[in-house]
């Protein structure tokens, strides 16, 4: 099936945001270190990339080389 690419964009986007929802109702020290990234400046440092990191994966691991 192909898809326009924004609403491939958009289901990527979808799957994102229910794997983030999953993980914090099944992982809750996940939400701890989240909500105590919030607070504590020099943790949030970790979550930005770890976050970075997913989405590097997601987006940038899947594209094909242009020769």
């Amino acid at each position: 099936m192909n898809l326009h690419p924004r609403a491939k964009a958009g289901c990527q986007v979808l799957v994102l945001l229910a794997v983030l929802v999953s993980l914090v109702l099944l992982f809750k020290p996940a939400y701890a270190f989240v909500e105590m990234a919030a607070r504590e400046l020099r943790y949030f440092w970790w979550l930005v990339l770890l976050v970075a990191l997913a989405l590097w994966l997601i987006w940038g691991l899947g594209r094909k080389k242009k020769d």
